[in-house]
């Protein structure tokens, strides 16, 4: 056997040693003990090893181990990683400051003081409506309070008498007593009842005393009339509360129902699973904590405010969908219920319940309706949330799409819009309304251009005002361009002061036009005002240029989606369908939970999805008629009287551009004889025709301003000199057929 160098060479001696099957293990317990007598007895150090060993790192191991092989490998235990999940800890973990959230000092229902006065407003209103109701009643009341009075005062002095004998409770027990035939408790039970009936009598002796020294004072002595009719009125309903049966009120009862349900987590929760969304339902029935409340439901306006997370894979814009089924589920009507998409996750929803229908609730007054002058670069008052709360509205910058179907409000919200521009005196107005019915004539004293009607001289004007719009902008422009030069345009944009200077050709324009579509779908002009008014709502922006375009049919043919895409300010209002919800919004807006299908025509004009002036939301335009907008325009001509821009009475200050007809001039132009001509060589002929209106048109040019007209530019081959030569141009027959389908749209040979 081999010998183990850590083990004493001889283990045959008096060791204490255990045999077993011819090998011997030392009990190193007892061999310790021994080992240690002996230094002792020796002087010297006693060391255990096994201590030593583990404390000596491997490097001391490999040193000092003459023993040591180097060719050996430990072999460890598999590491498989430490835990990915954060540990069960009770405490929560540590966040910073601005981390934490912290519960607002002051409660949400009085951080502004339009919160604390519509609360106030409320409450005064409804206590003045109770106190009203059991006014006009307070004689039918007082008949039954003298009626329940004699009762009351008899049924009083009984009660009274029964207390003082003290036999309340002590009779039963003293009968129960008797039944068992226990004389003993009966009598404890008696002298208990005479010792608290002994001080009974003595109260009510002397409360009788006092009860009858204050009727002689009250019938003999000289007090004052109303002294006694006080002390009457107030014993009188003391003793009606007496004397009346439990089930006959004196009062009636305000209502029938609650006046306000109050918003409560169990009520949210059944309207929400009354909403019929299955990811809801399921998530409920598993785990009833589903539905879950990051905030606690507070007053916000006159209404109460829920925030409610929604169980996972539920967006909010499901439970919008279906708003009537939520206030079906809640038992109010529509339009108490305004549920929005909430801020932090699409699963959060906010949802705002009113005190009263919206329909019911007065809009306040356009606060410019009265006073007041507007800077179109400002924001304006423009609608109200059904919280009530003002919602500021900007022109200077953006281009307004208003679209919604009859009934809806269309009209009275673009002019609103118009109305508070009109009282900047720097902005100049060009209105067209296509509709024919006179919605902006009111505003023509101030307008620069003015239309009405679909007829074909209002459209081709209109469309000649395009034109010249996209003109304009090219002037402006370059005046743009000069001022930045200067140091006095920064980021290349009409700045107020730019504005405010007559010199400058830089005045804000406002260009209005309501029922586009009939520009639109109109066979000669609609094609080419689609495209020009796209490039003027992609140029104008940053001109000083605003465009308010309004329309009631919002699809691909009457609303160009060129100009849906670059439009920046956008309300739908009540309207039939998805695809005209998207038109208007942009896409997606419909799935996303912002439905302007939701909205009634005519019952609920106004109200609307406006989107570009913060977050999407459901908004109430303010209402202002024909005869207040004439207050309005009114104060308008003043200032502009003393601004000196009121446009005089019968002037036309735009110049038109020249016109002309491609198809015919390019028919007169065209070389005899050829079936096929190149663009270079038409445009010179055009610019000998009509030097004020082709002068420096290039093939690309031609090229572009034919394709309105459907006519394709193609190669056209000739030889030069005996060599090919290939360039783009025109064929006759393409030109030919042009015209001839372009006089049949027209009705003219």
């Amino acid at each position: 056997m081999t010998q183990n160098p850590h083990e004493p060479e001889n283990q045959s001696g008096d060791g204490p040693l255990t045999a077993l099957n011819g090998f011997q293990f030392a009990d190193r317990s007892a061999t310790a003990t021994v080992e240690t007598a002996k230094s002792a007895e020796s002087g010297g150090q006693v060391v255990p090893l096994d201590s030593r060993r583990r404390a000596r790192t491997p490097d001391e191991d490999t040193e000092e181990d003459e023993s040591f092989d180097h060719e050996t490998v430990a072999i460890e235990a598999e590491t498989l990683g430490g835990p990915v999940d954060p540990p069960d800890d009770d405490a929560a973990p540590y966040t910073t400051r601005t981390v934490q959230r912290r519960e607002p000092i002051i409660p949400a229902t009085l951080h502004t003081w339009r919160g604390i006065r519509t609360m106030l407003a409320w409450q005064a209103k409804d206590a003045g409506y109770v106190i009203s109701y059991h006014a006009v009643r307070s004689p039918k009341y007082a008949a039954k309070a003298l009626w329940y009075a004699v009762p009351g005062l008899f049924g009083t002095l009984g009660r009274l008498l029964h207390w003082a004998t003290a036999e309340e409770g002590n009779w039963a027990l003293r009968q129960y007593a008797a039944d068992r035939n226990d004389p003993e408790t009966w009598l404890k039970l008696d002298k208990q009842r005479q010792r608290q009936s002994r001080w009974r009598w003595w109260i009510l002796i002397a409360l009788a005393v006092m009860v009858l020294i204050g009727l002689l004072v009250f019938l003999l002595a000289d007090i004052p009339t109303w002294a006694r009719l006080l002390a009457v009125v107030a014993a009188v309903p003391v003793l009606a509360r007496a004397g009346r049966p439990t089930d006959k009120p004196i009062t009636d009862r305000v209502s029938t129902g609650p006046r306000y349900r109050k918003l409560t987590a169990e009520l949210v929760r059944r309207a929400l699973l009354s909403c019929g969304i299955s990811g809801i339902n399921q998530a409920v029935s598993k785990d009833p904590n589903a539905i879950s409340f990051p905030t606690e439901i507070h007053r916000d306006g006159p209404g109460h405010l829920a925030v409610v997370d929604l169980p996972f894979g539920v967006e909010a814009a499901d439970v919008v969908a279906r708003r009537g089924r939520l206030a079906s589920g809640m038992r109010l009507p529509l339009d108490q219920v305004w549920p929005e998409p909430g801020d932090g996750h699409p699963g959060r929803l906010a949802l705002w319940v009113g005190y009263e229908p919206a329909s019911q609730m007065k809009q306040p007054s356009w606060p410019l309706l009265r006073d007041g002058k507007v800077d179109v670069f400002k924001p304006f008052p423009f609608a109200t949330t059904p919280r009530m709360d003002t919602v500021n509205a900007s022109l200077m910058f953006r281009n307004w799409l208003v679209g919604g179907q009859p009934g809806s409000g269309k009209t009275f919200a673009l002019r609103l819009a118009v109305l508070a521009a009109c009282l900047d005196p720097r902005a100049e107005l060009r209105i067209y309304e296509l509709k024919g019915v006179g919605d902006f004539k009111v505003l023509e004293p101030l307008c620069t251009e003015y239309g009405n009607g679909f007829d074909d001289e209002t459209i081709a004007r209109c469309a000649g005002m395009i034109r010249w719009l996209y003109k304009e902008c090219e002037r402006r422009s370059k005046r743009i361009a000069h001022f930045a030069q200067l140091g006095k345009a920064p980021e290349n944009k009409v700045t107020p002061e730019l504005a405010s200077r007559k010199d400058s050709g830089l005045h804000p324009l406002i260009v209005a036009i309501d029922e586009i579509q009939e520009l639109f779908l109109h066979g000669k002009f609609g094609k080419e005002a689609g495209e020009i008014l796209e490039k003027v709502i992609k140029l104008g922006r940053a001109l000083g240029v605003i465009l308010l375009i309004g329309t009631q049919i919002p699809d691909k043919d009457s609303l160009p989606t060129g100009i849906t895409r670059n439009v920046n300010t956008r309300y739908c209002m009540s309207v039939a369908d998805q695809v005209a919800n998207d038109m208007i919004l942009g896409t997606s807006m419909y799935k996303n939970g912002y439905r302007a299908t939701i909205f009634e025509p005519v019952v609920e004009a106004g109200w609307g999805i406006l989107s570009g002036l913060g977050k999407p939301a459901a908004r109430r335009s303010f209402e202002v008629d024909t005869d207040k907008a004439k207050q309005v325009v009114a104060r308008a001509m003043q200032l502009r009287g003393l601004a000196g821009t009121l446009p005089e009475e019968g002037t036309q200050t735009r110049e038109d551009a020249p016109t002309y007809d491609l198809l015919a001039d390019l028919a007169k132009v065209w070389p005899a004889g050829e079936s096929g001509a190149w663009n270079e060589t038409l445009c010179g002929y055009l610019g000998q025709l009509r030097p004020d209106v082709y002068t420096g048109w290039a093939s690309e040019q031609l090229t572009t301003a034919l394709k309105p007209h459907g006519v394709t530019v193609v190669s056209i081959g000739r030889r030069i000199d005996g060599k090919p030569v290939t360039r783009r141009g025109i064929r006759f027959d393409d030109l030919a057929d042009a015209i001839a389908e372009r006089n049949r749209l027209n009705g003219s040979g």
